[in-house]
């Protein structure tokens, strides 16, 4: 009883110091972060002569003002919560001053923001202290399944590293070219922007195809090379090289999204630790969103220093890092049956059609990564309508806090992690797990387009896409053991690779037709695109029903 009664007490503590949190986040700078190749910000300055966006640090007045209101508001908090230890009953002003206080964490955008990811943050800690098990009996986990991950995930999160870093100033980079004493326009920009995606395409099933003959290993490091060279393009001042750049970068990406994840799977096969796949994937995802909060910081620092290819420079260090510890550490591994001959596109599609359940895999691969490329490119303009609607009559000029908002989808984005390791350990089959959380994201997703098309209300706005960011970080651990349980070895690379066809034609399509959709037309389609994904995980999950029974 006493136990119950102080996890009681800290929790109204931990409620009641919210306040004190939020107000010293409010003062550390927010980077704006966009996600493979975007980028908003605010308020603009100047680095190197080079133009770049990036959030402003607070004055010294501006901290010392927050740290005296946090000292008043822990003041009424403490006040009320040792009144309610005591049993006292606490005053009126305590309770206004709480009240005042309260109210304080959502009178600006910034100011909500914060206290979003706060709440997301100490959600996270408290489902992480819930999943414990005090009585259960710890798990010693296998000597080959902890180097198996220290392996991959060491190379997996630098490389993520080097991918991440060059989000938030892809915009920026080529905007600062000057052809002909022109600036880029945008126009031009997004030219090379959807030349990354064709390229992804066209080359993707040929290069998953060398993968799996020449061994993971050769294209993991094969994209460090590739990558490197595509970012170091942004340095030059030719516009021919510049598409070069944006070709080799495609094709990287085809490589990133594909080999490392083959060879981790075919490793466990070879070590017999497949079992342990669902929650290497579930780490491994987990710690990308913190390595992406971690490179929108790095990224804003090389920026100061260097311009707008300073991120591209320090991603290709870790390119660098990345290639020579996956030669170290990495041991090679080739498609089993196709040791002496070269797996064909042809072989692929027939691998394909001989099991439905690849099928719907690959179409949940494609249709749920569609939506969300789409809706990467809609939150911006859609959060912003939303703030100036919501804090237009109360705060003059409100800006919205790109890079706090951020920050929000990257926790959610490890929440969805977190829950996807919470129901791996108590044994729910992915196939249901998996088909629960597209059709809560189909749900989040259509929430959020009504939204948008009617009362553009910021809090249905919030709950709807953190909501959906949740999906995502439970999405790629769970896409990952599915891949690793239906796709055959023998062809495991470019079969994920084709999957990428539709993909891309789907988000080059949309993106072309943005001036005619609208931002709620864009957003209908990832709707529609999830639902659709949301029948083919069904559909899934009562074949291997049926196929449990006939066994």
């Amino acid at each position: 009883m006493r136990a119950a009664q102080s996890v009681r007490e800290r929790l109204l503590l931990l409620c009641l110091l919210l306040k004190d949190a939020q107000a010293f986040a409010a003062a550390s700078p927010h980077t704006l972060i966009g996600r493979h190749g975007a980028s908003w910000s605010p308020v603009t300055a100047r680095s190197n002569n080079m133009p770049m966006r990036t959030s402003m640090f607070p004055s010294a007045s501006t901290n010392f003002v927050t740290y005296t209101s946090a000292t008043a508001t822990m003041s009424s908090s403490t006040s009320l919560y040792l009144s309610l230890r005591g049993g006292a009953i606490p005053s009126s002003s305590t309770i206004t001053n709480l009240l005042s206080s309260a109210s304080s964490l959502t009178s600006t955008p910034q100011a909500l923001f914060n206290s979003s990811l706060i709440a997301i943050g100490v959600t996270i800690l408290l489902l992480k202290l819930l999943g414990r098990d005090a009585n259960a009996t710890k798990q010693v986990k296998p000597e080959n399944v902890s180097s198996l991950q220290r392996r991959f995930l060491s190379v997996f999160w630098l490389m993520r590293m080097s991918d991440w870093l060059q989000g938030p100033y892809f915009y920026e980079v080529y905007a600062s070219k000057i052809f002909h004493g022109v600036p880029a326009s945008m126009t031009l920009i997004s030219r090379l922007f959807l030349t990354g995606f064709a390229s992804t395409a066209i080359f993707g099933p040929s290069v998953g195809r060398a993968a799996d003959f020449y061994g993971t290993k050769k294209a993991t490091i094969a994209f460090s090379f590739i990558y490197a060279l595509g970012a170091m393009s942004t340095k030059s001042p030719l516009l021919q090289v510049l598409f070069v750049g944006r070709i080799l970068s495609g094709i990287g990406t085809s490589l990133l999204f594909s080999a490392p994840e083959a060879w981790l799977v075919s490793e466990a096969q070879k070590t017999n630790s497949t079992s342990y796949l669902g929650e290497t994937f579930g780490l491994a995802y987990a710690g990308d969103s913190i390595v992406a909060i971690m490179a929108g910081q790095l990224a804003t620092s090389a920026a100061l220093q260097r311009g707008p290819t300073g991120p591209f420079e320090l991603s290709t260090l870790f390119l660098v890092l990345g290639g020579l510890l996956c030669t170290a550490i990495w041991s090679e591994n080739k498609a089993p049956s196709v040791a002496n001959s070269r797996p064909s596109i042809r072989e692929a599609i027939q691998v394909i059609k001989k099991d439905p359940k690849i099928a719907l895999v690959g179409g949940v691969q494609s249709l749920f990564e569609a939506a969300m490329y789409i809706f990467v490119l809609q939150w911006p303009p859609a959060f912003s309508a939303a703030v100036t609607n919501t804090f237009g009559a109360t705060v003059s000029n409100p800006s919205t806090p790109y890079g706090t908002i951020f920050s929000c989808f990257m926790a959610s984005c490890l929440l969805g992690s977190t829950i996807f390791g919470q129901a791996s350990k108590l044994g729910v089959a992915t196939e249901t797990f998996t088909s629960v959380m597209l059709v809560v994201a189909t749900i989040a997703m259509s929430a959020a387009t009504l939204t948008v098309k009617t009362t553009g209300n910021l809090w249905s706005l919030m709950a709807t896409l953190f909501v959906f960011e949740a999906c995502v970080g439970m999405y790629f651990p769970s896409i990952g053991t599915l891949r690793s349980k239906y796709i055959p070895d023998s062809h495991r690379s470019v079969i994920m690779n084709l999957f990428g066809i539709p993909l891309n034609v789907l988000v080059v399509g949309v993106f072309l037709s943005i001036d005619k959709l609208g931002l709620g037309g864009a957003l209908s389609i990832s709707s529609g695109a999830l639902a659709v994904a949301s029948l083919c995980m069904l559909k899934v999950r009562g074949l291997t029903a049926k196929d449990r029974l006939q066994t």
